[in-house]
């Protein structure tokens, strides 16, 4: 074993986290929906996540037959929602291709929809022992500072540099500690900003430490100016005070997802609703809507600024019918669905119009 494998396995002995739901049972799907939560999203928020996710989907048959709609809500609020449609899709497969399990294969688990090879990695070594390396965001910037490795760890050439050194240093035996172990320390100890080197158990073998570069490494990604967008979204509700949600195209941003209808700024709202107004011969009147205060929400390549309008009250005669893409819902069912997370906070949040 690397004197570095066994500090760290020493280190996760005492500092580790040891009592995480998916460690208690250690199944391979239990794993794999784990580490696609945990891609680009804390611990902490997962763990409730996870925990539903499972008691209502406990196995990969289970989240193959699912309705989309019970998975995409067992994920609303998570984000990144191609995660779970991935996650079902590679369920799918699993129960046509692999007798309903994840297969126990590097270059099969690889083929599976949403999972890469650092998440294939990190299934085998934590599910099954399986010496794998991973190489997820925490261990890129350990290995990175280590061994002062030049260049954003996104580039193809440093990411083979690092997946070499994170083979090299696997050790024979506690592979899922091992793995554990090195998402932990990144997390908690060799973080992006003021990491803790002096209670480092590795810090003397570490360059950038040695050197005085630990702020410099790893080379940050070039930044570059986000786009903005700006949307038109209507909160329609009805004298019950069930609120039009539309269904997402089944491609793009929160693809499959309930939302509110959206709509350019410079389109009319008025126009889409009388549009919408099925099997109604003449133009209904609809009253000056209010005018919420914006929301906005950022992607990772642009910026979103929703300006809600908000009617309230709707009568029957306005004629907006229940369909395939469009459907009244009750507050108390909300929950049932998955809706993008700045969608549910705006139709949770109390109605404050703004002046004119």
């Amino acid at each position: 074993m690397s004197e570095y494998a066994k500090r760290l396995l020493a280190w996760f002995d005492v500092h580790g986290r040891h009592d995480l739901p998916w460690q208690h049972p250690r199944t391979p799907y239990r794993v794999w929906l784990s580490e696609i939560m945990l891609q680009q999203t804390q611990v902490r928020v997962v763990i409730p996540y996870f925990e539903r996710f499972v008691a209502a989907l406990p196995d990969v048959p289970a989240l193959a037959k699912a309705p989309q709609d019970d998975v995409l809500a067992l994920w609303s609020g998570l984000g990144y929602y191609a995660r779970a449609r991935n996650l079902q899709a590679a369920a799918q497969r699993c129960v046509d291709l692999h007798d309903g399990d994840l297969p126990r294969d590097l270059d099969a688990l690889v083929a599976l929809p949403g999972i890469g090879r650092s998440t294939a990695g990190a299934i085998l070594s934590q599910a099954w022992g399986d010496r794998a390396p991973i190489l997820d965001g925490n261990v890129k910037r350990v290995l990175a500072r280590r061994h002062a490795v030049e260049g954003w760890p996104g580039t193809p050439k440093v990411e083979k540099t690092l997946w070499s050194i994170a083979d090299a240093l696997l050790p024979h035996t506690r592979m899922a500690d091992y793995t554990q172990a090195q998402m932990d320390f990144g997390a908690t100890l060799c973080t992006r900003h003021n990491p803790v080197c002096l209670l480092c158990p590795v810090s003397t073998d570490c360059a950038a430490f040695v050197q005085g570069r630990v702020d410099e490494l790893p080379t940050p990604r070039p930044s570059k100016v986000l786009p903005e967008r700006e949307v038109t979204v209507l909160l329609l509700e009805d004298r019950d005070g069930r609120v039009l949600l539309q269904r997402r195209p089944p491609t793009g941003v929160w693809a499959q997802l309930w939302s509110l209808p959206q709509l350019d700024v410079d389109d009319d709202p008025v126009r889409w609703l009388q549009g919408h107004a099925a099997g109604l011969v003449d133009p209904v009147e609809f009253d000056t809507p209010a005018r919420l205060a914006p929301v906005q929400h950022g992607f990772s390549h642009y910026r979103l600024r929703l300006h809600p309008l908000h009617w309230a009250g709707l009568a029957p005669h306005h004629g907006v019918r229940d369909n395939d893409a469009l459907r009244w819902v009750a507050r108390d069912d909300l929950a049932t669905l998955g809706i993008p997370a700045p969608i549910r906070t705006l139709l949770l949040a109390p109605r404050i119009a703004l002046e004119d």
